[in-house]
């Protein structure tokens, strides 16, 4: 590896870990990266999840502050992260590589018109409940145990969709929902990561200049994005998702 891959890949992992930190979608610049040096697609995918486990790290310790009063939260909704992402993980090394091509652009859109009109749902949820219960309400689990599949089986707008749950779901601040979801996507890249650690080609190499790269994005991610404005939050959410569906749509 020369030293112009090593620095473009570090820089992607950077880049990758701020943005994931802040949103979500980290994936889309560091995996087309690597297959613009010639990284084969299973093991750049496989490679990119491990090495963006310490970046996800990174992003929820910044967002240490936001996450106080929130552990019983997490670890139930830890779990269906667990849950999902082994079966995410267990369809990527199943599945042709081409299987879920259709489906990832209808939910990166679901999950863009969720986060739009979060605020009306969430208060005409409020109207038909008398109180949303602390860890949300019933659909929620079931729901970011399935983002949990899609991010162990790709992971790219991962965290839109799992804004769009958590904000629907639960009566809390987006930026405290956004703690939340940098916990559960470390949780989803480490256990897929892990199994993929053990059955799939990984090259370490990639995996060590990406998470070094993607722990300094994810302090740089948390710094910035814990002063952004519940309307900037969600309006970066939807710029995100918007490029990360275009991306899903020239390449189909």
């Amino acid at each position: 590896m020369t030293p112009v891959e090593v620095g473009a890949i570090f820089l992607a992992g950077v880049w990758a870990g701020t943005i994931n930190t802040v949103v979500g979608s980290g994936t889309l610049i560091t995996f087309p990266t690597l297959l613009a040096f010639g990284v084969p697609p299973v093991t750049a995918n496989v490679s990119n999840t491990i090495g963006l486990v310490p970046g996800s790290v990174s992003g929820a310790i910044g967002y240490r502050r936001e996450l106080v009063g929130q552990r019983s939260r997490i670890l139930r909704l830890c779990s269906a992260s667990c849950v999902g992402s082994i079966v995410g993980a267990v369809l990527l090394l199943a599945l042709p590589s081409g299987a879920f091509s259709a489906i990832v652009p209808v939910l990166v859109l679901l999950g863009l018109v969720l986060v739009i009109a979060q605020p009306r749902i969430s208060e005409w949820v409020a109207l038909r409940h008398d109180a949303v219960p602390h860890h949300g309400l019933w659909w929620v689990w079931p729901a970011i145990a399935v983002t949990g599949v899609y991010g162990g089986y790709f992971g790219a707008a991962q965290g839109v969709l799992l804004m769009a749950v958590l904000g629907i779901g639960i009566d809390e601040t987006l930026q405290r929902l956004n703690g939340v979801k940098n916990i559960l996507g470390a949780v989803v890249n480490a256990v897929s990561g892990l199994i993929f650690a053990f059955v799939a080609d990984v090259d370490w190499t990639i995996v060590l200049i990406i998470g070094l790269g993607s722990v300094i994005g994810g302090q740089i991610g948390a710094h910035w994005g814990r002063k952004l404005p519940a309307a900037w939050l969600r309006a970066v959410i939807v710029t995100v998702g918007v490029a990360a569906l275009a991306t899903f749509v020239v390449k189909g």
